[in-house]
């Protein structure tokens, strides 16, 4: 019985299918017994790419690691926030820095909560003192101001409680403690309800803040005591005036709307200063988003840099890779030409020589990718140096590398494929 026409070219398929797969096989380990010929040769072709994505990983995982320390510090700060400053003095001639005539008060704060926008309006009346509790003493940061300072910092209570408006109403003696003035106060013990003195004057810690870390300016965050703004400008500090404060910090209710609230808190200020037409504002107005975004494009600028610094490694190893082809067709003419001779097709003769240039490429990258996270995390190690190893970075070198070092190696192989079989064989 005979068999169908359609099972006897299926077979026959696949036996051309095993025919091409065996062939291909049979090229590959003709590479590889090419490149292990001539091994010091191979290795330093190698050696450029190795460096090229080595150096592309490490470089990329520094700058997302500079990315996202920003990031954190940004967040850590809050978000769509202004700071209002106090104005300067002028005596004989004399000209005061931004701060040295506090011309803002609470009540300025309460005006522009009122504002469209407008999430939250937080008087700030800071200064540093000396802090006593038992043996243990520090001089710290002290802020003065209300509950609405920690809904615009984002700053929450990890335990005890948050002081109310009522404890600013009456100005009592309590206190809110940063991470870094609780260990170095209290140490090991649990601040809430421990009475410690600031400039002698008793005060109970109604509960400990979380941990905020390094500030944009570099000072510790954490190194800071809250207290109620009344108790500041009545007991602590004083004041110029009733109701007198350094600083007002604002937050908007979206970043696309703090253009307007800018401009409104301008006119709302000069208003009630009754500053005449021409004259200059008494307090200055400071963008922390704007400035915060502007520190994380620089970011990511010097990121985008390092990584193009580096990149120009693949280009150099690539072209590495191209010239000792370029040497070994030239070497191997005579052995191309018999290989035509016997029915080498210009595909096979293509394949074998970018078969190579596709082992030394894939082989390089491979362990450039292994050294590059081995020098990110050495980096991190010996410096601190936040560092981030993201498997897309990763692949993306590897990728973009190995895809270089394959372009560069068509042309040797492709001119390989060119030769003429009988000027080949005559090549001496």
């Amino acid at each position: 019985m005979n068999r169908p026409y359609g099972m006897k070219w299926g077979k026959q398929a696949s036996r051309v299918a095993d025919a091409r797969k065996s062939g291909f096989f049979a090229m590959l380990g003709e590479a590889w017994r090419a490149m292990g010929a001539n091994r010091l040769r191979t290795m330093l072709t190698m050696l450029g790419m190795v460096i090229g994505v080595g150096a592309v990983v490490l470089m990329m995982s520094i700058g997302q690691g500079a990315q996202y320390a920003i990031k954190q510090t940004i967040a850590a700060m809050g978000s769509n926030l202004f700071v209002l400053l106090s104005g300067s003095t002028s005596a004989g001639g004399v000209r005061s820095g931004g701060g040295g005539n506090l011309t803002l008060t609470s009540g300025d704060a309460d005006a522009i909560t009122e504002l469209p926008g407008v999430q939250v309006a937080a008087p700030i009346h800071p200064g540093n003192a000396q802090v006593v509790y038992g043996p243990n003493n520090w001089n710290t940061s002290i802020i003065g101001t209300t509950p609405a300072y920690l809904e615009a910092r984002s700053w929450p209570v990890i335990s005890g409680s948050a002081f109310t408006d009522s404890d600013v109403r009456s100005a009592t003696r309590v206190a809110l403690v940063g991470k870094t003035a609780a260990e170095n106060l209290f140490g090991d013990e649990d601040p809430v309800g421990k009475t410690f003195r600031i400039r002698q004057s008793p005060f109970v810690v109604l509960g400990t803040l979380a941990g905020k870390g390094q500030g944009m300016d570099g000072r510790d965050q954490d190194d800071t005591i809250i207290i109620p703004l009344t108790t500041a400008q009545r007991q602590v500090f004083g004041s110029q005036f009733q109701g007198s404060v350094r600083m007002i910090m604002v937050q908007t209710t979206t970043q696309e709307i703090m253009p307007a609230v800018e401009k409104s808190m301008t006119e709302l200020l000069r208003q009630r200063h009754r500053i005449r037409e021409g004259m200059d504002n008494d307090f200055s107005l400071r963008n922390l988003t704007a400035a915060a975004d502007s520190a994380e494009e620089s970011t990511r600028v010097m990121s985008l840099l390092l990584g193009a610094i580096a990149s120009v490694s693949l280009l150099v190893g690539g072209i590495g890779i191209m010239n000792i082809m370029l040497v070994s067709v030239t070497e191997r003419t005579r052995e191309i030409g018999i290989r035509m001779a016997i029915g080498a097709r210009e595909r096979d003769i293509l394949l074998q020589f970018l078969l190579e240039a596709i082992i030394i490429s894939v082989a390089g990258c491979f362990i450039g990718l292994l050294l590059g996270i081995g020098g990110a995390l050495l980096v991190n190690k010996l410096t601190g140096t936040m560092v981030i190893i993201s498997g897309s970075s990763a692949v993306v070198a590897f990728g973009v590398a190995a895809t270089v070092g394959i372009f560069f190696g068509f042309y040797p192989a492709h001119k390989a494929a060119q030769l003429d079989p009988i000027e080949a064989l005559r090549y001496q």
